[in-house]
C-alpha cells in the first residue's frame, strides 16, 4: 500500500508553502493552492525562475477567506509581516502566465508596496477570479488556478531518493523534497509488489493513471518538466548550483527533451485529504519516459 505523508499548499504562485495535516481538494486543486500571482507592473506573473526571493514569502489565508497574511521574517532586511484583506470585487486586470491571458483581481497599493520591497522591483499581487475558467491540458485535462499547468502535482519520496542516490554518486549532497514543490507526497506502506506497495518503486507514480485517496479521484495529466526553479535553495531564496538538473538530465529525459520529475494530475472527484490516507491506484498505464 501507499499513504499521504505530505500536503503542501502554495496559495501564491512562486512563494512559500504550508504542510496541512488535512486539506479540501477543489476541483482546481488544493484549497487557495496558486490562486494568487505575484506579477509585473505590466501584469506579467513572477516565478522563482527570475525571482527567487519569492521562496522567503510564506502567505497565509485566513480560515474564513477573509485575510491575507505575507510573512517574510526569514528574508535579509527587515520586512517582517503584512496583513491584507482579500478582495474579490475590484476591477479585474489582463494577467499573462506563460504568454496565455487570463484575469486577476489586483489586491490593491499595500500588496504591491510590500512586496515591491522584499523582491527589490516593482510587483502587484493578484487573486484569481470566481468566474476563472482556465483549463490544463493533458491525458486528462482539469481545471486549474495560476498552477504552471494541472492542478495537482504528486511525487514519491522513493523517487526522490533515487535521485540523491544518483547525486551522492557525483559527489552532491542531498536535496529536500521541497526543491520540487509538490502539493501530495506518497510514500510506501507494508505489502508486497507494484500493485500493493507501488510507492516503494522510483517512479511508479508517472504510471499511474487514476488514484484513489479515501473519497478523492486523481486523474493522470502529464509528466512534470522541470525548470531552474529546482535549482532554487527554498530556505535561502537563492539559486545554488547545477544540481538536480544536471543529474536529472543524466536519466530522465522525456522524447520532448524536457527533464522530468514527478507528475501532475486534474481532480476527477475532489473531496478532503488527509496525512496518513491510504493512496490507491485504480487504472495503470505506461510511462511516456
Amino acid at each position: 500500500m501507499a499513504d499521504v505523508v505530505e500536503i503542501v499548499c502554495y496559495p501564491i504562485k512562486g512563494c512559500a508553502g504550508t504542510s496541512a495535516s488535512d486539506a479540501l481538494l477543489t476541483p482546481a486543486g488544493l484549497t487557495h493552492d496558486r490562486s494568487f500571482m505575484v506579477i509585473s507592473e505590466d501584469g506579467v506573473y513572477r516565478t522563482q525562475r527570475r525571482h527567487p526571493r519569492l521562496a522567503l514569502i510564506r502567505p497565509t489565508v485566513s480560515a474564513d477567506n477573509s485575510r491575507l497574511t505575507l510573512d517574510a521574517t526569514d528574508a535579509p532586511g527587515r520586512y517582517g509581516t503584512a496583513h491584507l484583506s482579500i478582495t474579490t470585487s475590484a476591477p479585474r486586470r489582463d494577467v499573462d502566465l506563460f504568454g496565455a491571458t487570463f484575469q486577476g483581481i489586483d489586491q490593491g497599493d499595500e500588496a504591491a508596496a510590500w512586496l515591491s520591497e522584499v523582491l527589490s522591483t516593482p510587483s502587484r499581487l493578484v487573486r484569481v477570479p470566481p468566474e476563472h475558467d482556465r483549463v490544463a491540458d493533458g491525458l486528462i485535462p482539469g481545471p486549474s488556478g495560476y498552477a504552471d499547468s494541472s492542478a495537482v502535482h504528486l511525487l514519491s519520496r522513493s523517487s526522490l531518493a533515487l535521485l540523491n542516490r544518483r547525486m551522492a554518486e557525483r559527489g552532491s549532497p542531498p536535496l529536500p523534497m521541497n526543491r520540487f514543490r509538490p502539493n501530495i507526497v506518497v510514500d510506501s506502506g507494508p505489502g508486497q509488489g507494484l500493485d500493493r506497495d507501488w510507492a516503494a518503486v522510483p517512479h511508479a507514480e508517472d504510471s499511474a493513471r487514476r488514484i484513489r485517496i479515501g473519497g478523492v479521484e486523481l486523474g493522470y495529466a502529464k509528466l512534470a518538466v522541470r525548470c531552474a526553479v529546482t535549482l532554487v535553495d527554498q530556505g535561502g531564496g537563492a539559486r545554488q548550483g547545477p544540481e538536480p538538473l544536471r543529474t536529472l538530465a543524466s536519466y530522465r529525459r522525456s522524447a520532448s527533451g524536457g527533464v522530468v520529475f514527478g507528475a501532475k494530475f486534474s481532480v476527477v472527484r475532489p473531496g478532503k485529504l488527509s496525512v496518513g490516507d491510504e493512496v490507491v491506484v485504480r487504472e495503470w498505464g505506461v510511462a511516456e519516459l
